[in-house]
C-alpha cells in the first residue's frame, strides 16, 4: 500500500467525521448507531439525506453547505476518495456531514425504518452489461433495500452521464407507477440556475469536458410497494 494512501488514512481519523466499520460485522449486524444517527451523531432532529456512492464527497459537502438544516452522509468504499471529502468538510467546520466507509450492498445494516428522508445516486456504476442489471443502484433489489429505511414516499435522485442507466432507470419508474418529480437528458440546458443540479464532481467535470450530457431523475419510493423490474 502507498504512503500516500496509509498517511490519509491516519488522517482521516483526526477527522471525526468518517466511520470504517469492519465489512464482515456491518453484513452480520446492525450499526450501533443505527436509528440514532441524529440524536446520537449529529445532535439535532433534521432529515438525513444519504450520498450512495459518494466518491470523494463533493456532492455531500456541497449540499451539506448549501442545507445547514439538514444532515448529509456519503457512502463510498474507496477511503482514498472518502478523505477529500471528509477533509474539506473538516477544515470548513461542517458538523452536518458524516461519512461511513462500508459497501452499498450493507447499507440496511446502518439505517432504521424511516430514518432517511433523501438519497442521491451520482454517477453509479451503470453495469451496461444486461447480466449485470441487479448490480444497478436504481435496480429492485437496490430500491426495495431503499424502502426498509427511507420515508413514505421519499426523495430519490439520480444525477448520471449514462443514458442507458437514465433510461433504464425512467423505465423502472414508469413501470411501477412511481411519481417522477424531474426527469431531463440535459440539466446545464434544462436547469441553468439550479444551485443544486448543477453542483459538480471531480468526475463530471471530466464528463462535461468530453462533451457529454447530464442527465437527471428524481422520484418517489412508496414504501408500501414492492418494485419489480420492467420486461425489456
Amino acid at each position: 500500500m502507498g504512503k500516500n494512501k496509509l498517511a490519509r488514512w491516519a488522517e482521516i481519523k483526526t477527522f471525526g467525521n468518517v466511520i470504517e466499520p469492519d465489512n464482515i460485522f456491518a453484513r452480520e449486524q446492525p450499526h450501533p448507531l443505527k436509528g440514532l444517527w441524529k440524536q446520537n451523531y449529529f445532535m439535532n432532529n433534521n432529515p438525513i439525506t444519504v450520498e450512495l456512492g459518494c466518491g470523494k464527497g463533493e456532492y455531500t459537502v456541497g449540499l451539506a453547505e448549501k442545507m445547514p438544516y439538514k444532515n448529509f452522509i456519503g457512502i463510498d468504499i474507496k477511503g482514498a476518495r472518502i478523505w477529500k471529502g471528509a477533509k474539506s468538510a473538516f477544515e470548513k467546520k461542517l458538523t452536518n456531514v458524516l461519512f461511513i466507509r462500508t459497501r452499498i450492498e450493507f447499507i440496511t445494516s446502518f439505517f432504521a425504518e424511516d430514518e432517511v428522508d433523501e438519497i442521491w445516486l451520482t454517477f453509479p456504476d451503470p453495469h451496461e452489461k444486461r447480466r449485470s442489471v441487479n448490480r444497478r443502484l436504481t435496480s429492485p433489489p437496490f430500491l426495495n433495500k431503499y424502502r426498509t429505511f427511507l420515508k413514505d414516499r421519499g426523495l430519490i435522485h439520480l444525477k448520471t452521464d449514462n443514458y442507458l442507466l437514465y433510461e433504464y432507470t425512467l423505465c423502472l419508474v414508469s413501470k411501477n407507477a412511481l411519481e417522477t418529480l424531474a426527469s431531463s437528458t440535459d440539466i446545464y440546458s434544462d436547469y441553468p440556475g439550479d444551485e443544486i443540479l448543477t453542483l459538480k464532481t471531480f468526475y463530471e467535470e471530466g464528463f462535461l469536458k468530453e462533451g457529454k450530457k447530464i442527465h437527471y431523475l428524481s422520484f418517489r419510493l412508496d414504501k408500501n410497494r414492492e418494485i419489480i423490474e420492467y420486461e425489456t
